[in-house]
């Protein structure tokens, strides 16, 4: 099998008769190839991966899927009995990786309503926007959220169901799940296959974040898609791997209102019936034990994550050779970090890729070997989409050539909510999706991202863009110019930097509170430089970013 290439085993298995057979079709008119044999729609997902294999564990609780679908069919029946929740009707979930998310994802998805996965991060007047953008007619939010969701100023038309409330005059969820106890099916109520289901918002270069929305077919092709990868992966090895020592179990220590967490981690645990261990928030030292414990056969978080485990796994004593892969996204790995995977766990692999929330978090995909031969690629395309990089006049680029890559097929995302604007910008001839990347192919298809075009710092794989902090800095009475970059970091990947003039200088503390007040915490500069007098700028009038880029990475690095 060895001599075999990528391509040819593909081509095997998803010839016709075969289980990843792909066929041509469409999804919202755009020309793609569908999985024949993929589920429908995420109802049907849920419902034929029902067992009693465990599935859900949060501390001391514990779901089989069998249970898990239960519980989330009485949450359905809530919504369609108690709150009118009809097809195409948005669903806002806020809160902590509860098992609860799960449950109110999957009630919401399987009766044709739209899932808005909200960033837990958000603060009041964010979460004010998410709500009113989506439209959403119901909030489903823990305490922590819910006292965010009090401070916001605007009144919202909007019915809130707590979770795990400690003080609320909102009614709580379990307790309006259980006036429905006999039940164990979901409502009649579905969806179609092209239906929205999830709508997770990304922040851009400038402005609010934006709404990604996506329908089932979007969802269940990525899903189909990794499996497809990794089916392909093991084809290619010299000799099959051993029976595995523990049956499948993920570690969900990334936030679920993430494309990776939801899909990658989450989502993708159902037809390969794997335990999902959710963390409340994340700590190396807990990872590892709990690694160790729940016999964990696969992690994915982005590097700032796997590099702490590194640290973990070389510091603590804990058995971690469960563990069979360490994978990454949502921001690149330093080589070091990829070759310090292997050395550190016995038997893990390190993989990783490329991909977006407007993709499904599909897109590229590249471990083990090819992995450490080429640590800096994102790896090479999934089967379902295409990729080609082009130049500024829209030409294609030879191999090697950096240019924008581009990226179609059936994962592509609907287009932004309420955005015809932004999706003019995004959507180029004949279905291509511009993703604001800078990239090269090389001669055996593997994608290597270069830089950005788009104005972001990506920090621990959360987007930040730098127009937001920009404009929150330039409030500050005594600000008059602001610019803001990625400045490289060894944990995170990226943090903020930001270069100001000022009229005096300004304490770290005082801008820290001021700037708390406007930007989730993340998002706050962690590196800050003022002058006395105006920045630099380029012939155009412009703020001379990439100058004070370099200058702030110098100083940084000293």
């Amino acid at each position: 099998m060895g001599e075999k290439t990528r391509a040819e085993v593909i081509a095997q298995l998803t010839a016709a008769g075969q289980p990843f057979e792909l066929v041509p079709g469409q999804v919202f008119g755009r020309n793609c190839l569908l999985f024949k044999n993929a589920p429908g729609t995420l109802r049907t997902l849920f419902a034929d991966t029902r067992s009693d294999a465990p599935f859900i564990v949060y501390d001391k609780e514990r779901m089989s899927f069998a249970e898990t679908y239960a519980a989330a069919a009485r949450v359905a029946t809530v919504l369609v009995r108690d709150y009118g929740i009809e097809r195409g009707d948005r669903v806002a979930i806020s809160m902590r990786n509860y098992p609860e998310w799960i449950l109110s994802f999957m009630a919401v998805t399987a009766i044709g309503g739209i899932a808005v996965a909200m960033n837990a991060l958000w603060r009041p007047d964010e979460m004010a926007f998410g709500l009113s953008d989506s439209g959403a007619k119901v909030l489903i939010a823990d305490q922590e959220r819910l006292d965010r969701f009090a401070a916001i100023e605007q009144p919202l038309d909007i019915q809130v169901i707590a979770v795990r409330p400690e003080a609320t005059e909102h009614p709580n969820l379990a307790d309006l799940a259980s006036a429905y106890a006999d039940i164990v099916d979901m409502p009649e109520q579905q969806p179609d296959p092209e239906d929205d289901a999830t709508l997770m918002y990304t922040s851009g270069s400038t402005g609010n974040p934006k709404g990604v929305a996506s329908c089932h077919t979007n969802i269940v092709s990525a899903l189909m898609s990794w499996e497809l990868d990794q089916t392909t992966a093991i084809a290619l090895l010299d000799e099959p791997p051993p029976e595995p020592e523990h049956p499948p179990a993920t570690l969900l220590a990334v936030p679920l209102f993430h494309a990776t967490g939801s899909l990658a981690v989450y989502l993708a645990s159902y037809r390969h019936q794997r335990k999902l261990v959710s963390m409340y928030k994340w700590d190396a030292t807990e990872a590892a034990e709990l690694i160790e414990q729940e016999k964990i056969t696969g992690f994915i978080a982005p590097a700032a994550m796997t590099g702490d485990l590194v640290i973990e796994a070389n510091r603590s004593n804990r058995d971690l050779s469960s563990l069979l892969t360490v994978g990454g996204g949502g921001a690149p790995r330093a080589p070091d970090q990829v070759r310090n995977i292997e050395k550190s766990f016995s038997k893990a692999m390190p993989g990783t890729g490329w991909g977006m929330t407007e993709t499904n978090a599909i897109g590229t995909g590249i471990g083990g070997q090819d992995y450490l031969q080429r640590p800096a690629s994102s790896g090479r395309c999934s089967a379902v989409l295409e990729l080609k990089v082009v130049d500024e006049d829209g030409n294609e680029c030879p191999t090697l050539t950096s240019g924008e890559l581009l990226v179609r097929g059936t994962s592509i995302f609907r287009g932004y909510w309420n955005r015809p604007d932004a999706n003019a910008e995004t959507f180029v001839d004949a279905d291509w999706m511009r993703t604001g990347d800078v990239a090269y192919l090389d001669e055996e298809g593997f994608l290597f991202i270069v830089d950005r075009i788009k104005d972001l710092v990506i920090r621990g794989g959360e987007n930040i863009g730098c127009g937001e902090v920009e404009a929150a800095l330039l409030e500050h009475p005594l600000v008059h110019e602001a610019s803001v970059y990625a400045v490289p970091d060894e944990r995170l990947g990226e943090e903020v930097g930001a270069t100001l003039y000022t009229e005096r200088d300004l304490s770290d503390e005082e801008l820290r509170d001021f700037l708390s007040e406007r930007l989730a915490k993340f998002k706050i500069p962690t590196y800050v430089w003022q002058h006395r007098e105006p920045l630099p700028r380029t012939a155009s009038g412009k703020i001379f970013k990439r100058e004070l880029r370099q200058q702030a990475v110098a100083r940084a690095g000293a």
